[in-house]
C-alpha cells in the first residue's frame, strides 16, 4: 500500500537515492513496458515545477519507451532488492522478461504510467524537456564515460505524485 506525499514532504537525501540506492526508470503500458537501473540523475526544482533529471542512453531498449511515453516512474527500493536492480541494469529486456526474473510485478498510476509495486517510494514524472548532452560542453572528466560517443540523452520531467510505502 503507498501513501501520497507532496515532493517537499520527502527527507531522503536526494544524492543517496541516486547514487548509493540507484533507481528503476520505468516506461511504458501495463501490457508493455520496460524498465532499466539508473545510478544517475537529480531532483530540484526548475520552471517553478517540482522536477527529476535522468540520463539515457540511446542504446538501452528503455530509451524506445521512454521516447514513445509522455511519463515516467522513478522506483527506489530497499537494500534487499539490491541484486535485482544490478540485473537490470546488466541484462536488457529486448532479451528477457526483467520483471518476471526479479519477482517485479507492474502497477499503473492513473491510466498510462507503469511503477515497481515492490519499491518504497515511487516518483511519477511527466516529461517536460529532453536534450542530448554535447561533449563539445564537457570537460575531460565527463568525456571519459563516453569513449563509445554513446553520450546520454537528458529528460527533465515534473514530478506529479510521490507514492511512499506504508
Amino acid at each position: 500500500m503507498f501513501q501520497e506525499l507532496q515532493p517537499k514532504q520527502l527527507t531522503e537525501n536526494v544524492f543517496s537515492l541516486f547514487d548509493d540506492r540507484w533507481t528503476l526508470i520505468t516506461a511504458g503500458t501495463r501490457d508493455h513496458c520496460n524498465t532499466m537501473t539508473a545510478s544517475w540523475g537529480g531532483l530540484g526544482v526548475l520552471w517553478h515545477k517540482n522536477v527529476a533529471t535522468i540520463y539515457v542512453r540511446p542504446q538501452r531498449y528503455t530509451f524506445e519507451f521512454l521516447e514513445n511515453s509522455s511519463a515516467f516512474t522513478l522506483s527506489f527500493f530497499g537494500e534487499e532488492w539490491r541484486k535485482a536492480l544490478a540485473y537490470c541494469g546488466r541484462v536488457s529486456g529486448r532479451e528477457e522478461d526483467k520483471f518476471a526474473h526479479c519477482g517485479f510485478h507492474v502497477a499503473m498510476e492513473g491510466e498510462d504510467v507503469p511503477y515497481i509495486q515492490e519499491a518504497n517510494l515511487v516518483l511519477v514524472c511527466r516529461k517536460l524537456y529532453w536534450n542530448d548532452l554535447d561533449p563539445a560542453h564537457m570537460d575531460g572528466t565527463a568525456l571519459q564515460h563516453y569513449k563509445n560517443h554513446d553520450y546520454h540523452r537528458m529528460y527533465i520531467a515534473e514530478i506529479t505524485k510521490v507514492l511512499v510505502k506504508t
